[in-house]
């Protein structure tokens, strides 16, 4: 929680120049072009490094002022460029800090009363640090897109990496699936807006606490504990449930709709701007024990006519799987943490720790029998099979075994080189002040004309 408070802190001090007992407490300690970059811009990073326990010296210190000015470079050639950040891409960018720090503070309203701002008021103060910070990605994207590398500059890279520089791999596992969903029927549908019905009749009628009734009758876990309440900004919720919201007036409650969670009602509590407070309760259709027992049957078949080669992986996830997440692309489940098809420990872990358990024992090509499953993302249940695709043992990277791992960081390092062009060739035609206390330091760049950088 304190770093994420830092990390707030330290962005609305930015902006700000104070005096302390007559003295000047920020100053300019570098200008690039006709951006200024501020002892405090320096001295925020400095608090954010001893938090993690970082090492804090001088040369920390010139580490980050580089940074900055490097920064500044690539905003100001973004802005000759014409490169454009919406005013959506920043709001999302400051929503998704501000939800962070929110949750570490207990809430929105919390967060206010710490600052004696208001949400709004803090966007304020955040929104041009974080438009250059996104800005400086966008331009260093133009300047690498397009960068790949050949197979003999992979194997270039990798022997000339020093041995003890060549990284240990973890175990590695990749795993394909077939998912069979229940259908959900029309009747499904129907029964669950009635129960929905019932609920809202209690509320409005009979005068039933809103948030009672979503203790005990919303599916939704991540609310349903809390009374149902929800913060958020406008762009967070799905069309439908958004829509609603700003439709509502304080204290009142919504009729029932619906998304593609399922169905809602909603009582607005407070709204402020694009940010606002609600309640609701979720009832999402379950499907009857008849739809259930026939995906079950079907997955049954699919399994026999696996173990008897009658037909192959491939083809029966494209005559089986239901599942729209991986039924394209031959069942592969992609890590949605590091978007690749590898998983460790760790990320399997966090999202579906069925898998290792009933994997553990397998050899790769091998598959389960017919499981439960549960998607956490989408909150569905469904009948799984899965199969292992590969499995990797902890070793030193190869470039055989792990060829892909060796080609990113290749072309990683080739777009380094290609970034340190650019900001070479950049600083000889551009406007270079830095303060004297930082003269010293020992730049990757020349940044001025001295014969000791």
């Amino acid at each position: 929680m304190i770093k994420h408070i830092i990390f707030l802190f330290c962005v609305l001090y930015t902006s700000t120049v104070s005096a302390q007992n007559g003295k000047l407490v920020n100053k300019v300690l570098a200008q690039v072009g006709d951006n200024i970059i501020l002892m405090s811009d320096v001295e925020i990073q400095k608090i954010q490094a001893k938090q993690s326990e970082m090492n804090v010296d001088f040369d920390f210190s010139c580490s980050v002022l580089e940074k900055l000015m490097v920064q500044e470079l690539l905003v100001n050639q973004a802005k000759l460029d014409s490169i454009e950040v919406s005013d959506e891409q920043v709001d999302a960018e400051m929503e998704n800090r501000l939800r962070i720090i929110e949750k570490d503070m207990g809430g929105r309203d919390k967060l206010e009363e710490f600052y004696g701002k208001t949400t709004t008021q803090i966007k304020e103060e955040f929104r041009s640090i974080i438009k250059d910070r996104i800005l400086a990605q966008e331009m260093e994207r133009t300047i690498t897109t397009g960068i790949s590398v050949t197979p003999k500059e992979v194997s270039t890279f990798f022997e000339a990496l020093p041995k003890d520089s060549i990284p240990f791999i973890n175990m590695k596992l990749s795993f394909q699936q077939i998912v069979i969903y229940p259908d959900i029927t029309p009747e499904d549908k129907k029964r669950a807006f009635t129960e929905l019905e019932e609920v809202l009749n209690l509320i409005q009628v009979a005068g039933k606490s809103f948030e009672t009734m979503a203790r005990i009758h919303s599916d939704d876990p991540g609310s349903a504990s809390q009374g149902g309440k929800i913060e958020a900004s406008r762009g967070m919720m799905v069309p439908q449930f958004e829509s609603t919201v700003f439709k509502l007036k304080v204290g009142e409650v919504s009729d029932i709709i619906e998304t593609q969670y399922g169905y809602h009602i909603i009582k607005l509590i407070s709204r402020k701007g694009d940010d606002y407070t609600c309640l609701h309760i979720l009832n999402m259709p379950e499907f009857s024990n008849d739809a259930i027992n026939e995906a079950s049957i079907r997955m049954d078949e699919c399994y026999s006519r696996l173990n008897q080669n009658e037909i192959t992986w491939n083809e029966a996830v494209s005559q089986y799987s239901n599942d729209d997440k991986t039924k394209q692309n031959g069942g592969i489940i992609t890590n949605p943490i590091t978007g690749d098809q590898l998983w460790d420990m760790e990320n399997l872990n966090q999202v579906d720790q069925q898998i290792y358990l009933l994997t553990d024992a397998m050899e790769k090509g091998d598959i389960t029998s017919p499981n439960l499953y549960v998607d956490i993302f989408e909150r569905k249940q469904g009948i799984r099979i899965v199969r292992l695709m590969e499995r990797y043992e902890p070793h030193v990277a190869n470039i055989k075994d792990d060829y892909t791992l060796i080609k990113a960081a290749a072309e990683n390092d080739k777009k380094q080189k290609t970034m340190a062009k650019w900001i070479d060739s950049k600083i000889s035609n551009a406007f270079i002040r830095v303060d004297d206390s930082y003269q010293s330091c020992k730049f990757s760049y020349k940044w001025f004309a001295n014969p000791n950088n």
